[in-house]
């Protein structure tokens, strides 16, 4: 009993410097569009932004501005609009979880501040504590190893290293949210026409593999997973392994 609590205490002191490195990485943006801006508090400048359920029949792989600004101006007024932090909720009348949402929008309008507002409140315990481990990611830094071998821990490890001495035994046992940001600027060939399974958090494989069985609750099954995308490239993922789309 008594190693069992030290253990717990240990799992719990890692996430919680998780929470403070993911803190100081999402809580400023850069303004400006060469990467040498001045820095800004997120809270002081984000804007809520209109997420609804759903995707607008109009909008398709060409014109993306034009074609999503045809559809707001003719959008029903009983669509209901979620919150980022609600985005895993589900609203009254659906049944079932909601494990693995794609959060559809144009390029620039928001969704990557909407992911780290997501994670700064979760990292400063205002929202969503049900979730013992965020882990944010990027395709941008995906593409980076893209042609490597990785387990999914290590990969955790790799990207995120105040958990690096999370082990397996203790990640299963937590409530882990995976947000994969930017699908349009992935370089990855996710193939779900591949039906090799990867099933245990040790186990190497290419990150394409990872992914898919990531999405497709091989890996980690009670895992929950936020993708956002342009209109463009959302079709890299079926929209069958999605249990909600947004569109903002």
């Amino acid at each position: 009993m008594v190693s069992s609590l030290s253990a717990d205490s240990d799992l719990q002191e890692i996430l919680d410097q998780h929470k403070i490195s993911l803190r100081s990485r999402c809580e400023h943006v850069t303004e400006g569009t060469d990467g040498t801006g001045s820095g800004t508090l997120l809270n002081r400048i984000y804007t809520e932004l209109y997420n609804t359920e759903g995707q607008s029949e109009e909008v398709n792989t060409q014109h993306e501005v034009r074609q999503l600004e045809r559809a707001y101006k003719t959008r029903t007024l009983h669509e209901a609009a979620i919150k980022c932090w609600g985005i895993f909720k589900a609203l009254p009348d659906q049944q079932g979880p909601i494990r693995v949402v794609l959060t559809n929008g144009v390029a620039g309008i928001g969704k990557t501040f909407s992911v780290q507002k997501f994670s700064l409140d979760w990292a400063e315990g205002l929202e969503n504590q049900d979730v013992s481990l965020l882990v944010l990611l990027s395709f941008r830094e995906l593409n980076l190893i893209r042609e490597q071998q990785y387990s999914l821990l290590r990969l955790l490890h790799v990207f995120h290293p105040t958990i690096q001495k999370v082990t397996a035994e203790q990640l299963a046992v937590c409530k882990v949210l995976f947000i994969l940001d930017g699908l349009e600027e992935s370089r990855l060939s996710l193939d779900f026409n591949n039906r090799e399974v990867v099933s245990d958090v040790t186990q190497t494989s290419s990150v394409n593999l990872l992914l898919t069985n990531l999405i497709l609750g091989n890996l980690l099954p009670s895992a929950f997973v936020w993708i956002t995308s342009t209109p463009a490239a959302a079709n890299q993922i079926p929209l069958t392994f999605f249990d909600r789309v947004t569109e903002v």
